[in-house]
């Protein structure tokens, strides 16, 4: 049985550790995806003045936060981990309402942020410079991290805890200040994120707050001259908007977008657990992750055996607000993009593709509230078609037939993305070809395309983003900058690549406390 919900929450923004409001005087409503009639809370809907006071703020509170030692800023980051993870349930029941994501996935997604905040906080005892020898004598050679300064991030609605863990926990660890712009489909989901590291000790101003929508707010936040670094997710085209702006502005944009990922099938793979990872990758988040199992490209020897079980094993999902037991797939997050995710079904008809199971917005009793959309498979797709190129978002997946393995990795590698590509085969020969030829950032054997760990790198290649990695023993990498360090303690001048050269002298020394300059080696 549902929970009965919270009242609706009623704040403004978060700037410099307090309640903010909003200089437009206009609000935005939050409503759970599975029953409109809830409304979750009422939030500003900002503009640039907004973000100005945030910015002001942030550069506030930077300059006392860079000269934190690392590891005490590591500390208050596994603090606040620590107490996400006594609110996980709290934090997952309210994701749910709000985004609508199965509570058992909303409890991953929880778990993702209190993963990234443990891993990225033991980073503030490690060594995070290099020490080199210098070409000439007494002289030491270092680099060391230095922060960017006031850092955009803005986020997307699929994982509202997860995503912002993995921009802002290394963000702040590197000693920037954040003006964070949430999706308007998930504002409660950030302020509680925020509102937690706080708790844990971050100083008030270092993480700010400005909900609202992104031609106004977000844009601002990618214009302001004061914010140095934009790390963003969210669709192409968006990014290709946010990468001219920072491109022109010289200002570093670091861009997780799209993806169109397929699982490869092989004639000598398991079928049944084959299957298994298409149902997780394909309807998991009703198909709202940028990882999601969009396409299947199955050889023909198991293709009929594949697509029986598949189409079996979806028909039996349950559809349903993700906070009831037993329900398999929740709500997509809005009225819009429920239609989006209808129209491909008519471009998949259309196009010729074969409609083996639902395509249909879900309307029957408690799910004529939310925003549901029947598990819908195609069969019969070829690789050009538009539903095998184009991200639909949504619990829609297409199984292409291929006739070999070079077949399957063509077809695997024709989109436009390249974040997640996944091969099932008992084949050793087949699986390290594919590991080698699969155009991604993340390659997956006998498992699904989702299932990323946060010790190693997310990203993807081509149109996905702009090459930079989130996550792993290098996220750091994106949220610094390196500063290199010469200290010479010879006494004298010594001129590098001058030097150096045999048989030439250094010049004379200038200190009149030196009797005579030694020469140079």
């Amino acid at each position: 049985m549902t929970a009965v919900a919270s009242p609706p929450v009623e704040t403004g923004n978060h700037i410099g550790g307090r309640r903010s409001e909003s200089h437009t005087g206009r609000t935005f409503e939050s409503r759970n995806p599975a029953n409109t009639d809830d409304l979750v809370g009422v939030f500003p809907q900002s503009d640039a003045r907004d973000v100005d006071a945030a910015v002001t703020a942030a550069k506030t509170a930077f300059d006392s936060w860079r000269k934190t030692p690392w590891p005490k800023r590591g500390e208050v980051l596994l603090r606040a981990a620590e107490l996400m993870e006594q609110r996980k349930d709290e934090l997952a029941k309210l994701m749910t309402r709000e985004m609508g994501k199965v509570l058992t996935e909303a409890g991953g997604d929880v778990q993702e942020a209190i993963d990234m905040g443990k891993f990225i906080a033991g980073e503030g005892r490690r060594a995070f410079g290099e020490t080199v020898p210098s070409e000439l004598r007494d002289k030491w050679a270092m680099t060391m991290r230095q922060p960017f300064g006031v850092v955009g991030c803005i986020t997307p609605w699929n994982f509202p805890m997860a995503i912002p863990a993995w921009k802002i926990f290394p963000a702040v660890m590197a000693g920037n200040a954040v003006v964070f712009k949430p999706a308007e489909d998930t504002p409660l989901c950030a302020l509680r994120f925020v509102e937690i590291l706080e708790e844990a000790g971050l100083p008030p101003g270092v993480v700010n707050v400005v909900f609202g929508f992104g031609e106004d707010a977000g844009d601002a936040v990618v214009r302001h001259p004061h914010t140095k670094a934009i790390f963003f997710t969210g669709s192409v085209a968006t990014g290709r908007l946010v990468s001219e702006i920072c491109g022109r502005m010289l200002k570093k944009s670091s861009l997780e977008l799209g993806g169109k990922n397929a699982i490869v099938v092989l004639d000598d793979a398991d079928v049944e657990l084959a299957v298994d990872g298409a149902l997780w990758g394909a309807f998991g988040t009703s198909g709202q992750r940028c990882t999601a199992s969009s396409r299947l490209i199955v050889q023909h020897g198991v293709l009929r055996d594949f697509t029986d079980h598949l189409v079996d094993r979806a028909a039996r999902l349950r559809l349903g607000d993700g906070a009831d037991s037993g329900v398999e797939v929740g709500p997509v997050i809005n009225s819009a993009q429920l239609q989006r995710i209808h129209s491909y079904t008519g471009i998949g008809r259309d196009e010729g593709a074969t409609l083996l199971l639902g395509g249909e917005v879900a309307r029957d009793g408690a799910l004529a509230k939310g925003h549901f959309y029947q598990p819908t498979v195609f069969g019969d797709v070829r690789p050009e078609m538009r539903i095998a190129q184009e991200e639909i978002f949504g619990p829609t997946t297409a199984i292409i037939p291929v006739p070999d393995a070079d077949a399957a990795l063509q077809a695997a590698n024709s989109t436009q993305y390249g974040l997640s590509l996944s091969v099932y085969t008992n084949d050793l020969r087949s699986a390290f070809r594919a590991i080698d030829d699969l155009q991604a950032g993340i390659v997956y054997v006998n498992a699904p395309t989702i299932g990323a760990e946060i010790q190693l790198p997310f990203g993807g290649t081509k149109d996905t983003g702009n090459g930079h990695r989130e996550a792993g023993s290098h996220a750091l990498d994106e949220f610094s900058e390196w500063k290199s360090i010469y200290i010479d303690y010879s006494g004298r001048l010594q001129r590098a690549q001058i030097d150096t050269t045999k048989g030439e002298q250094a010049p004379p020394s200038h200190n009149p406390h030196r009797a005579e300059s030694a020469p140079a080696e």
